[in-house]
């Protein structure tokens, strides 16, 4: 099936939302898109009279749109070097082949040395033994790693004598480099030294449970693993150490240990050999050595959900991530050299990995490692004044409860002069939200909602400095991005809703998924619905302007503040509670934009507050503190399918107010009766 061309999106708008913010034309002129579309007009002689006849050229003249970014961009000297799209198919797509480049040589590519690339900053006011688990007479705060500061030629000198030791330990091109670690600068150090050698990096969290870690970390048969004693969170310093040792022994492949005193705390002796990250932190003599390799080197790898078992590893590329990242943060957000960039994620979430693309701006970086809420819930806005901050990025989440705690104007409480952006994604944002930011910042400041995903690390709808912002809508497709709404014919929808698809290739879709060698899963995740097109898993509205309305996931992903989490590592940890017979977790986004997750259980006897402690405890402890639910509700049983899936698609749907007879067969219902308690929890929601 050979891809539709871009479906036109009206320019007629009959009754708009009145908009909230509208771009200024001074502005406008101004910003990197502006200079790009003269570009483009001059080099392809298209007119582009507004962001709506860049959309539709970017998507419709493909390779010469991603030609243009690579040229405007200069990602390297002269004319972007063709075929640009040498497999204009989904999927197996194949961008620009035979190109040679690196993701760190576009990074430091004419940076001033002397200006800060990196700020890091750990949660203040922490005393001495609040330390989390294991604390102890060792876990003392050290209060020199409150705040770290990097000009850009350290960081290049601390990357080049990370990739020196990484070498040492024997890491080359192809080999894996796996993090359990913080939001900080040994994560960005890491990762950049491992993808300047050619190897492939990916990380979790130290909040994650060892066994949670491993199900991920353990698929890429690592080589080096580096870790952190820990993390600071919600007024306390959780020492990790343990579950670092566990973790290294969980993963067989690893031959080596990088230990990071983020916490300031001794390392715990590993079954394999290890060396203290300080013996890197030191500048090496020599320049920094970078490797060129293909467009499609492995870069890093993030990783599903886990909804039906072991997380799936995606793997995205060098070329993809460069030129998207350009791409995005460039024409999209105007980020520059002068700008820098906050967007509150640890490094479990694809928002971490999008953080870092930012340095291929050359904006600075703030990174934070604590609660976005300690010591009150003013805590980013307060990071943003205190370091001028010009893009914020955070959640819906965050900003209603801000919202729920208006005491005083946040203009006026915090120097906030040099912010001109705010983002919010991980989920929609409600109309109330965007009024709010109006009002605190009186329309200086657009509240700029986004949306994309883990599988393409990049956004497939979002803003661009000369569109207007309207309550409850996403601005318009991404540029290169053939975004489109399908009913269940595969014919596309307006005005109602539909499933979000792309209909022709983006360099950031994956590469491939690990252990995957057919390409089988890979197919199955995205392309098992429509044929040859892109099915993203979230229920979508195009509107007849060309915006976007974003409603929620429409597969299982349980997507909390923005971090995708997995049904299975849930039930991994729940099934294992003494009493505990079986379990099914769905998580709704709610009108207001709060999340709600609760956790189904089938029990031995009664469900008690003693069991509901129980199994909040332990998926505390053995997963992360993510993974506990907002409920714990007892039902008669789990609802599967005749092949013994649990359906928890459907069982969403029921809860959010559909009939269980539309929402899925009760002949392919192992138990079709069990499926009533679900509908009377609904119908109690609902009042009826």
């Amino acid at each position: 099936m050979n891809p539709p061309a871009a479906q036109e999106i009206s320019a007629e708008e009959p009754r708009p939302p009145a908009a909230l913010w509208e771009p200024d034309p001074d502005a406008v002129q101004a910003a990197t898109i502006s200079a790009f579309m003269r570009d483009v007009e001059q080099r392809y002689g298209v007119p582009l009279a507004n962001y709506r006849d860049l959309w539709r050229w970017s998507v419709d003249r493909l390779p010469d749109f991603w030609s243009a970014v690579w040229t405007f961009f200069a990602v390297a000297p002269g004319e972007a070097p063709s075929p640009v799209l040498a497999a204009d198919a989904l999927p197996g797509a194949e961008w620009f082949p035979g190109v040679q480049l690196n993701f760190v040589d576009r990074v430091f590519a004419g940076r001033r040395a002397d200006e800060v690339a990196l700020i890091a900053v750990t949660e203040a006011g922490v005393e001495a033994g609040e330390a989390g688990e294991a604390g102890g007479p060792d876990s003392a705060r050290t209060p020199a790693d409150a705040e770290e500061r990097l000009t850009w030629s350290e960081l290049e000198q601390r990357v080049a004598a990370t990739a020196d030791l990484l070498r040492d330990l024997g890491v080359g091109p192809g080999d894996r480099v796996v993090g359990f670690l913080p939001n900080g600068t040994a994560a960005v150090v890491a990762f950049l030294a491992a993808a300047s050698i050619g190897a492939i990096w990916s990380c979790c969290g130290p909040d994650y449970a060892a066994p949670a870690a491993a199900n991920r970390l353990a698929q890429l048969e690592p080589k080096v693993l580096v870790c952190a004693d820990g993390y600071h969170f919600n007024g306390r310093r959780h020492d990790r150490r343990a579950e670092a040792v566990r973790l290294a022994g969980l993963l067989p492949t690893v031959s080596a240990v990088v230990h990071v005193r983020h916490l300031g705390l001794p390392a715990h002796e590993f079954p394999v050999p290890s060396v203290d990250w300080r013996s890197a932190a030191d500048p090496a003599p020599g320049p920094l050595r970078v490797e060129p390799v293909p467009f499609d080197h492995p870069l890093w790898v993030l990783y599903s959900s886990g909804t039906t078992g072991v997380p799936k590893a995606i793997v995205h590329g060098h070329g993809g991530v460069v030129l998207d990242g350009l791409k995005t943060l460039g024409l999209h957000l105007d980020l520059t050299d002068r700008d820098r960039l906050f967007w509150y994620t640890t490094t479990n979430w694809m928002m971490w990995n999008f953080t870092v693309q930012a340095l291929l701006s050359g904006a600075s970086l703030l990174l934070y490692d604590g609660s976005p809420a300690r010591p009150h819930v003013d805590r980013l806005w307060e990071l943003a004044a205190e370091h001028r901050v010009t893009v914020l990025g955070t959640s819906p989440g965050y900003l209603a409860a801000c919202e729920r705690d208006d005491s005083r104007r946040l203009a006026e409480a915090y120097d906030l002069s040099a912010l001109r952006l705010l983002g919010a994604t991980g989920s929609p944002v409600p109309a109330a939200s965007s009024a709010w930011i109006h009002g605190q910042f009186g329309g200086r400041v657009p509240l700029v909602s986004v949306s994309g995903g883990t599988d393409v690390v990049t956004a497939l709808a979002g803003w661009a400095p000369n569109l207007p912002i309207r309550p409850g809508e996403i601005s318009a497709p991404a540029l290169g991005v053939a975004l489109d709404s399908f009913d269940a014919d595969g014919k596309p929808v307006r005005g109602d809703v539909g499933e979000l698809v792309v209909t022709r290739p983006m360099p950031t879709m994956p590469l491939y998924f690990w252990n995957d060698p057919d390409g089988t899963k890979y197919h199955e995740a995205y392309f098992d619905t429509y044929d040859g097109i892109w099915r993203h898993g979230d229920w979508v509205t195009v509107t007849e302007r060309g915006s976007i309305v974003i409603h929620g996931r429409s597969d299982a992903t349980l997507n909390r503040h923005g971090v995708r989490l997995g049904s299975a590592d849930i039930y991994d940890v729940v099934e294992r509670v003494p009493g505990v017979l079986d379990s099914l977790v769905v998580g709704i986004d709610r009108p207001d934009g709060a999340y709600w997750m609760p956790l189904f259980v089938v029990v031995d006897g009664e469900l008690d507050d003693g069991l509901r402690a129980a199994i909040a405890e332990r998926l505390r402890r053995e997963a992360s503190p993510r993974h506990v639910p907002d409920a714990i509700v007892a039902v008669p049983g789990i609802p599967r399918t005749r092949t013994g899936k649990k359906i928890e698609v459907p069982v969403k749907r029921i809860l959010l107010g559909a009939e269980p007879g539309r929402v899925v067969s009760r002949d392919a219902v192992d138990d079709p009766v069990l499926l009533d308690a679900f509908l009377a929890i609904a119908r109690k929601a609902a009042g009826a």
